[in-house]
């Protein structure tokens, strides 16, 4: 028997009271309760977006807390160093945690069972070398180079690296889990578990008297991303071999590859984007302005986490439309542009209202960040109006494009850091981050315009004056 908000209104309200509702209560059904694709990519995005919205609670939280056990020094080396490491175990991924999204559906949808399991088990053990020798060059970058960077910054990093093989193989198992549409198993690890038990950690080693160091911080953060990969390694292969049968493997390494790498690109350049403000920052200024910098765009999480729970949701639903009806495909894609930007915008509005006191829970002179909200948030909402494009552009085999994009803009915003970071400091880097997201989002609608003839800026009318190419 299948859900019904329409039945259950009928059940639980009111006669008048339902009938008044039902419009509303229908219209629910249609998008969230649908048997079909739709409803499938639109319930994917809810449990995204509710995941987020705590995930950003228990964020906010922890890193208030964080900032005030350590004070602004100590917190700002260890969000410049954890900011990196995330960045690391992302980009260490190779591609791998976003191309088995393309690949487990197709195989799954084929039939073709012994590609499934080869794809599943050597994206796994893959990630896994590669994220480790990834880590093991750059302890060995970090220590030939300690004597040209800041000793504070010295042991933090090395500790930190430790973090990465086990970031880089949450991230593939978050695919895994994505592909096969299991949304709190996706995305509850990364965003709710491993925050959590980060917070734990510190505050057990603060009871046991440790210093509230960056050191301190780093060793928690360890021991709460291997044990969050473990427990979700477990969980992702036993529901993994509850559906899919033992039997041969089939490996097709140089296909997998092919594929992969221009998604590493466009992904590296994607996540570089995001924190490349905060790394800018660390380069240009000291620790203390990072952790006024880091905690202002924390306070943005409520509006980044729209963008995200829409892209959790519907980039296997445009792989299967992209190989199948053009017209649902565009109809999709502007609905998944709108479902991004109208969330977003009013989210922007109420982060412009409470963002002083958010930033005042921080401590003494973290208020210091409200006034840079503004630019970013109209980076941010400018960024919303276009959706999830490069999803729409990657399932769509234009992902080679899609890399380009990324690079040029990740140019773009590294070259405004280097001019206005070091004239006007935190200033110039949210008027950086914001012309970067702003430019990021015009060619990115331009493109999917150009390359498949459908109308992603929300604001414009779905022209079809051009057809895919």
């Amino acid at each position: 028997m299948r859900f019904s908000a329409a039945s259950t209104a009928e059940r639980l309200l009111p006669e008048r009271l339902a009938l008044r509702l039902r419009p509303l209560v229908d219209r629910i059904d249609e998008i969230v309760f649908d048997p079909g694709e739709r409803g499938e990519a639109s319930r994917m995005s809810l449990i995204a977006f509710t995941i987020r919205v705590v995930s950003a609670a228990i964020a906010f939280v922890s890193q208030v807390l964080l900032a005030r056990w350590m004070g602004g020094f100590e917190y700002g080396i260890f969000v410049l160093v954890w900011t990196a490491m995330v960045i690391a175990g992302s980009v260490a991924c190779f591609g791998f945690h976003t191309s088995v999204i393309r690949f487990i559906p197709e195989y799954r949808d084929k039939g073709m069972l012994a590609e499934l399991r080869g794809v599943l088990l050597t994206s796994r053990r893959l990630v896994l070398f590669l994220s480790t020798g990834l880590a093991l060059v750059a302890m060995a970058a970090v220590w030939l180079a300690s004597d040209r960077i800041e000793p504070y910054y010295v042991v933090p990093f090395i500790l930190g690296l430790f973090c990465v093989p086990m970031i880089a193989l949450s991230d593939l198992l978050q695919g895994v889990a994505r592909a096969y549409s299991w949304g709190i198993s996706a995305l509850a690890p990364t965003y709710i578990t491993r925050p959590v038990l980060i917070l734990a950690f510190m505050a057990g080693a603060l009871a046991l008297s440790y210093p509230p160091t960056a050191e301190i911080a780093i060793w928690s953060a360890i021991l709460g991303t291997y044990a969050t990969t473990i427990i979700q390694l477990a969980e992702t292969t036993a529901d993994v071999d509850a559906k899919l049968p033992p039997g041969p493997r089939t490996v097709h390494l140089r296909t997998w590859i092919i594929v992969s790498l221009p998604i590493f690109l466009i992904e590296g350049f994607s996540f570089l984007l995001t924190n490349a403000d905060v790394l800018m920052v660390g380069l240009f200024l000291p620790p203390n302005e990072v952790g006024i910098y880091f905690a202002t765009v924390k306070t943005l999480a409520l509006v980044h986490f729209v963008y995200f729970a829409v892209k959790a949701g519907v980039a296997q639903r445009y792989s299967q439309f992209a190989h199948g009806d053009k017209e649902r495909l565009a109809e999709f894609a502007r609905e998944t542009a709108a479902w991004t930007f109208w969330p977003s915008l009013l989210m922007g509005g109420a982060v412009l209202l409470i963002g002083d006191f958010m930033l005042k829970l921080f401590g003494p002179g973290f208020e210091a960040g409200y006034p840079l909200l503004f630019p970013l948030v109209f980076g941010v909402v400018a960024r919303a109006s276009v959706g999830p494009s490069e999803s729409l552009l990657t399932m769509s085999d234009h992902q080679n494009i899609c890399a380009v994009i990324y690079a040029v803009t990740l140019v773009v915003n590294v070259a405004l850091s280097v001019i206005l970071i070091p004239r006007f400091g935190l200033w110039g880097a949210a008027f950086a981050n914001a012309a970067s997201m702003t430019f990021e989002a015009a060619v990115l609608s331009f493109t999917a315009w150009r390359k498949l003839g459908i109308v992603m800026m929300i604001l414009l009318p779905p022209l079809r004056s051009r057809r895919a190419s």
